[in-house]
């Protein structure tokens, strides 16, 4: 079998050389490093090896570093080295992840040891993640976010990559592109996937009640609070917790949503008690959060505890080349819903889906697909009004992109021909052939050729 590899790094050359040695005699293969930051290169969610590192370093300590490989994949054994006044340093490290420790100075021997246990668990864990995989447990990543595109295969790769540590992730994208479907899937591949996932919708709690939905209350906290209710985030213990639209959360709960966020801890209306918050944080927004935060509405410091990572969902309009592939899938399940045969997709409503614009995204495509299955035709136009001809959709298309020079210069010509690339005569002819008036868009006076 071949041996797991064993990534050390320890920045005081002496010891860094005696302990690879010991390593290496006792059949292990291992890599030594002076700097922590150059072997984040080489873990990953599948990294087949053992993380040994020394405590006290310059730059990245040895926790910070424990940390950042736990955000890669939790199950990656990471072994500490520590000076005589760093055992309770260490201890405290263990509750939080790290697999073992060895106190300095040590005998080869027992450093040995301990790396052979970490190393065994590292291949049982990677073994039962094959079987998982030969039974046909693998992750659905594929049926869930739909598409071919570069930015689609790079999300789920990421999705791949998070979803099994226990990073806070703010998930951006426009309306309907699938933020929700994003964060289910970060939290099912996680080890917290068999406890709650609590999304709630920050824009739909009322202001009044936003506190008390959140953090619960006690009895007698405030007028009608007959019993004790405990909240939603004590309701995802263990689990996950999804802010939908963080950025429509009033500012005064924002500023109590920070200190929940950083301490883990909730504490009802009514009680002066503290109770540990055990979950992990996601939140979604439609607009950048940036934007928000130079404008006053959003807090700078929530958006640092929630920006840990950051997802970005692609629009529709960036990946058209997933349009067909998503709408054909999309129309599949409104016929099983619908009970019913749905026709045929011809290829020239296919050309009319993909260059159609999608301000609403999946949950729009979607809406389309329902229609198409009910036999109500696909939105505005029909299959029979969709143009099928390659001319009929260039002229289209030519039509959309003159209009919409014409509303961005508000109908005056001159800037409309010269970002065309066309002359005024050839502009005012093309006009005339799609019926545009440039009175419709505010002309600001100017005379025609």
């Amino acid at each position: 079998m071949t041996p797991l590899r064993i990534l050390l790094v320890d920045d005081e050359p002496d010891l860094r050389a005696s302990t690879a040695q010991a390593l290496d005699l006792a059949g292990f293969a291992v890599q030594d490093f002076a700097m922590p930051e150059r072997i984040m290169d080489l873990v990953s969610f599948g990294f087949p090896g053992v993380v040994l590192t020394d405590i006290r370093m310059p730059g990245m300590d040895g926790l910070t570093l424990m940390n950042r490989i736990h955000e890669i994949d939790r199950d990656i054994p990471v072994i500490l080295i520590t000076g005589h006044g760093d055992v309770q340093l260490a201890v405290r490290a263990m509750r939080e992840g790290a697999y073992d420790f060895v106190e300095k100075p040590f005998p080869a021997s027992q450093l040995t040891e301990i790396v052979a246990r970490a190393s065994d668990y590292r291949r049982l864990v990677l073994e039962n993640r094959v079987l998982k995989a030969a039974a046909g447990q693998v992750d659905d990543m594929e049926q869930r976010l739909i598409g071919r595109s570069n930015v689609m295969i790079d999300l789920r790769r990421r999705i791949r990559t998070l979803g099994p540590t226990e990073a806070d992730v703010l998930i951006v994208g426009e309306t309907g592109a699938g933020k929700e479907v994003v964060a289910r899937a970060l939290h099912d591949m996680s080890p917290r996937a068999r406890k709650p996932f609590v999304a709630i919708d920050c824009a739909a709690i009322p202001a009044a009640l936003i506190e008390s939905e959140l953090f619960g209350h006690e009895a007698g906290a405030f007028a009608g609070a007959l019993r004790a209710r405990y909240g939603k985030f004590e309701h995802a213990r263990g689990g996950t917790i999804l802010l939908d639209d963080i950025a429509s959360m009033p500012l005064d709960m924002q500023g109590k949503l920070v200190r929940v966020i950083e301490d883990r801890t909730v504490t009802r209306l009514g009680s002066n008690e503290s109770l540990p918050l055990d979950v992990r944080f996601m939140a979604t927004s439609r607009v950048p959060l940036e934007a928000e935060v130079e404008a006053g509405r959003f807090r700078a410091d929530l958006l640092y505890r929630l920006n840990v990572v950051t997802l970005q969902v692609p629009p529709l309009s960036a990946r058209r080349e997933d349009i067909p592939l998503l709408f054909l899938r999309l129309l599949s399940e409104a016929a099983s819903r619908h009970r019913s045969d749905p026709a045929p997709v011809p290829p020239s409503l296919v050309a009319h889906l993909t260059a159609r614009d999608w301000p609403g995204n999946v949950r729009e495509l979607r809406n389309a697909a329902d229609r198409y299955a009910l036999g109500l035709g696909e939105g505005a136009q029909t299959v029979e009004e969709a143009p099928s001809r390659l001319s009929e959709r260039v002229a289209e298309f030519e039509k959309r992109e003159i209009e919409a020079a014409l509303a961005a210069h508000r109908g005056n010509l001159k800037p409309v021909y010269e970002s065309l690339g066309l002359s005024r005569k050839t502009l005012w002819e093309k006009m005339q052939k799609h019926g545009l008036d440039k009175a419709q868009f505010g002309a600001g006076g100017e005379a025609e050729a």
